[in-house]
């Protein structure tokens, strides 16, 4: 465990204990358990597919690989499934959404052919879904509620400009049809611009296919498209500036353009970020982020559920060390850590791209352009989980807890401290950029306990802080040891107890996972949490060599897979949010026809097949 968890002396007199004094973590959570469900009895030696690495995406294509007929295995170097979607019981009785912690962008196709709820997935959406108390001279300070109610957000924002209140329903609906005009791309393969030039006339064809969903987009937008090109583009802060003047605001909005990328409000392509988050979609509801019951581990536990139903093999603790290829460079297998080999037609990785290319496939195997691609990958993660077993709820200054203690409809939102404006946010970002821990860090605070109370003991609650920024080595060279991260937890820690007095003496333990701890741990690259969207320099349509994974040069071998770049936590990520996406279904099903093809060779592929 990264940072420390310690104990108080004594807990609240909501909160009951049921573990003794003196407690020690254990070296396998409970979290471990559900690594092994649905798991095979023994490993085989052959297998028609190889899934390396458990996360949520890599279970999903070994569900869909199985349901096609094919033979697979999933191999996980942890002793828990899902990657950066998993729960823990870091503190006795209290069971964490270690990295990932909201969920959204389940792709509903994927929903319903897995039969998702069928095995267990349960979403609890929230309403209201955003709080933003302030600090201000007066008495109590304001704050601001958003919720799918528009008449009451209005209300709200009415508090701090009657313009603002206004133009928000114009502005959702803006936003809204840029949303129905983009989400068939989420489910169309990605758009591979180098190559529609390349290749036979047939090829050709078949490439330029793939423009068909780019093209229908524009054709949505009509006349519109500049203005949603700009949205795309600009600084976050400069799109906001043309809607709205009252600061609160637009800091709460911009922080889902900066949430988990090394990047500022006024960082071009800022806005292109924002855009992910309100294209979230849960159980019919456009924009909507819900908590999952049990934590996130219980969805990647339904979803190998799925997979291992329908006769997939999955594994935990099962490292592997690297891939096995044949004479022509081809695909055989893998193996493991211990020397165990696992012979396989098909080898798909759900590790990091600097994972599967720079360790785990011989670099004389792939062109040097190609690797240098991928070492070049901005890695830079801004964000500091911290993860707190608390005994009562905090009770924020602008919003007072009721005497009963219970919860109150803010509890149940993503709370965001130290965003009274965008220009505190661009100040924290500035911090990090030379090194420096932010002194007044951005702050997502949730409480999924408030809405599944089976997460803590009775009374008691956890506490899920999503920080930025925080920069992966500081300034001089120097490592994130204990005392930087104590340190850096205090802080935030102060800054909560500003909002709500009485935070701090509630704590009975944290966990603090520092961009480093997150490499470690989950094997997200540089701790960051997506990959391909995080990458403000714009668009994934707009950049050739964004879809440069989904062509490995490795015959009969592909990451996963499939998966268009899918981010594997969102705030892990899962940090924090996950997204589940193929990129896309219509990809992957694509994809799929040809895997099963493979199946029949012994080595090499057709290269003028579609992928």
């Amino acid at each position: 465990m990264a940072g420390r968890c310690g104990l108080r002396g004594t807990l609240g007199p909501g909160c009951s204990s049921r573990w003794p004094q003196g407690w020690r973590l254990s070296l396998r959570p409970p979290g471990a358990r559900l690594a092994h469900a649905g798991a095979a009895a023994q490993l085989q030696q052959e297998y028609d597919a190889v899934v390396i690495g458990a996360g949520h995406n890599g279970l999903v294509a070994a569900a869909y690989l199985q349901r096609a007929g094919l033979r697979t295995a999933v191999l996980e170097r942890r002793h828990v499934l899902g990657g950066a979607a998993v729960t823990e019981e870091i503190v006795p009785g209290f069971k964490f959404s270690r990295a990932s912690y909201l969920l959204s962008l389940l792709r509903p196709q994927i929903y319903a052919d897995l039969e998702l709820q069928r095995h267990g997935l349960r979403v609890l959406p929230r309403d209201p879904y955003s709080f933003t108390p302030l600090l201000e001279d007066r008495s109590p300070p304001r704050s601001l509620l958003l919720g799918h109610g528009m008449a009451q957000t209005q209300q709200q924002i009415a508090q701090f400009s009657q313009k603002d209140a206004q133009a928000y329903p114009e502005y959702e609906a803006f936003m809204g049809r840029m949303v129905l005009a983009l989400d068939p791309l989420l489910d169309a393969p990605p758009v591979d611009t180098a190559a529609l030039g390349k290749g036979s006339l047939l090829q050709q064809l078949r490439n330029l296919q793939t423009l068909k969903p780019l093209l229908q987009a524009g054709l949505a937008l009509g006349r519109q498209l500049p203005h949603y090109y700009e949205v795309l583009t600009a600084p976050i802060s400069k799109i906001l500036d043309h809607w709205f003047e009252s600061e609160p605001l637009k800091a709460t909005l911009a922080t889902d353009a900066v949430i988990g990328a090394m990047a500022s409000p006024h960082t071009p392509g800022s806005g292109y970020v924002l855009l992910h988050h309100v294209m979230g979609e849960l159980e019919g509801r456009r924009g909507a982020w819900g908590y999952v019951a049990g934590g996130m581990g219980a969805l990647s536990h339904a979803i190998a559920q799925a997979a291992a139903a329908r006769g997939a093999h999955i594994f935990a603790e099962k490292a592997v060390c690297h891939v096995l290829l044949g004479r022509a460079g081809e695909a055989q297998g893998v193996v493991l850590q211990d020397g165990t080999e696992v012979r396989s037609k098909l080898v798909l990785s759900n590790a990091s791209p600097q994972i599967t290319f720079l360790e785990l496939v011989p670099q004389e195997q792939l062109p040097k352009d190609f690797v240098q691609r991928i070492r070049q990958l901005d890695t830079r993660s801004p964000v500091t989980k911290i993860n707190v077993a608390v005994d009562r709820l905090p009770s924020f200054l602008a919003a007072p807890n009721a005497r009963d203690g219970q919860p109150l409809p803010h509890h149940q939102c993503s709370i965001h401290l130290n965003c009274e404006g965008t220009q505190l946010l661009h100040q924290a970002f500035t911090e990090a950029a030379h090194g420096h821990p932010s002194s007044r860090p951005m702050i997502e605070l949730c409480i999924p306990s408030v809405l599944d109370p089976g997460l803590a003991p009775p009374g008691c609650h956890v506490v899920s802080l999503f920080t930025q920024y925080t920069p992966s080595v500081l300034a001089g060279g120097r490592s994130w040891d204990e005392q930087a991260r104590n340190a850096y937890a205090d802080t935030v820690f102060d800054c909560i107890e500003d909002y709500a007095p009485g935070f701090k003496a509630s704590v009975i333990g944290r966990d603090i996972l520092t961009p480093p701890d997150l490499e470690r741990i989950f094997g997200l690259p540089g701790g960051v949490e997506h990959l391909p969207w995080r990458d403000v320099s714009g668009p994934v349509v707009l950049r050739p060599a964004s879809t440069i994974l989904l062509w490995l040069p490795v015959p009969n071998s592909w990451p996963v897979p499939v998966w268009k770049w899918s981010p594997p936590w969102r705030r892990s990520d899962g940090s924090s949010r996950t997204q589940c996406r193929p990129g896309g279904y219509q990809g992957f099903q694509a994809s799929l026809m040809r895997l099963v093809k493979l199946t029949s060779r012994t080595q090499g592929y057709d290269s003028s097949m579609p992928y």
